[in-house]
């Protein structure tokens, strides 16, 4: 990305959440009685210039190393998003009301009681969306059904959307491994955004990836493709995954095989970088083996269609991590989180990630450690 990019999208990402702070101030705290406005604005201007902060470190790296700084610039992020909820609940709430008739002092008694009541909503949704974020990864176990399928009771681990880099390290690493382990799965996939810094900065993080017990597999994310992703792949290949880049391999034993493959995220594509080639990851593949498909994102769907994918297993929407955002991913991906059947002949899972990506924050989305238990249909 140019310098002149780079400067664009700081320009209209800090424009973006300057012009939401405002309404949240003009169009919530402002509104509430009078007791309340000017603890609003403080507030408003307050996460305003914590933004600022994180925006312009995130560029130029002026403060210090601090996962505490961190977490609560970052925080303030989330907090604009999740505050133009309530705002944009009590607006509507509010100009649909002043259409109700009610005499002025019982309207002024209702408006005190509804502003008391939403301050204490925002409260316990942000309670909610931070006390969440930091809580470690629940295991969520899906049983499927493919038909064709060499072995009842095949156990795949997913882990996805990681994002290992200034808030997720060695620690949360060795608690996954140590986690799925402990499962005694018959394999291990990745399927993206393991990567929130280059590989360099975050190597001896991802060291305890090399304790897992059984085989792994990884394909790219986007986020893979923001911080190098050859190298990235280069560290994964030391640690004993094995990538799956627009290829596929059959596993099984004399008892039964069937196909894995693995497709490059779409956003590779869109930079010149080791795109998507559907092709090339079919290549050589027997139709008649049950298939499982790795790609990060759920619309990737739409590229096998035609082709055997009995399974897809996917990630990159992170459930929406803070309700409702889940809405605003799904313009964008036609599966939000759990098992989908696409046709008759196809199914996908989407996860909603291991870990957390931007503020420590999650809301109706937790995170989870998938346990993919496959059966013959």
């Amino acid at each position: 990305m140019s310098t002149l990019q780079q400067l664009t999208f700081v320009v209209i990402f800090l424009s973006v959440l300057g012009l939401t702070n405002f309404y949240v101030y003009r169009r919530f705290f402002r509104q509430l009685t009078p007791l309340f406005h000017q603890g609003g604005r403080l507030l408003m201007l307050t996460i305003m210039l914590g933004e600022l902060i994180f925006v312009i470190d995130m560029r130029a790296g002026f403060l210090p190393d601090s996962l505490a700084l961190y977490l609560i610039t970052s925080g303030f992020i989330g907090s604009t998003f999740m505050l133009f909820v309530v705002a944009l609940i009590y607006d509507l709430i509010i100009s649909t009301s002043r259409r109700v008739p009610f005499d002025q002092e019982r309207r002024r008694t209702i408006k005190v009681i509804f502003d008391i009541t939403m301050l204490i909503a925002a409260i316990a949704y942000l309670f909610r969306g931070f006390s969440q974020g930091g809580k470690p990864p629940i295991i969520n176990d899906v049983v499927v059904r493919i038909k064709d399928f060499p072995f009842n009771g095949y156990t795949i681990v997913q882990l996805t959307d990681v994002h290992i880099g200034r808030t997720l390290k060695r620690d949360f690493v060795e608690d996954l491994v140590r986690r799925t382990n402990a499962m005694a799965p018959n394999m291990v996939v990745i399927t993206g955004d393991l990567f929130d810094l280059p590989a360099e900065a975050i190597r001896d993080d991802l060291q305890p990836l090399q304790d897992l017990n059984a085989p792994t597999y990884f394909i790219t994310g986007n986020h893979e493709y923001f911080h190098g992703v050859e190298a990235n792949l280069e560290l994964i290949r030391s640690l004993g995954v094995r990538p799956l880049t627009n290829q596929n391999i059959v596993l099984g034993n004399e008892h039964g095989k069937f196909n894995l493959v693995g497709i490059n995220d779409l956003v590779g594509e869109r930079i010149g970088i080791m795109p998507h080639d559907v092709e090339a990851a079919y290549d050589g593949l027997d139709p008649t083996r049950a298939t499982i498909v790795l790609s990060h994102q759920p619309k990737s769907i739409s590229l096998v269609e035609g082709k055997r994918c009995d399974l897809m297993l996917s990630g990159h929407t992170h459930g929406g991590q803070i309700f409702p955002f889940g809405l605003l991913v799904k313009l964008d991906q036609p599966y939000l989180a759990g098992l989908y059947s696409h046709t008759d002949e196809q199914q996908i899972f989407v996860s909603r990630g291991t870990g957390y990506w931007g503020p420590p924050l999650r809301v109706l989305a937790p995170s989870e450690i998938s346990r993919i238990v496959i059966t013959s249909a």
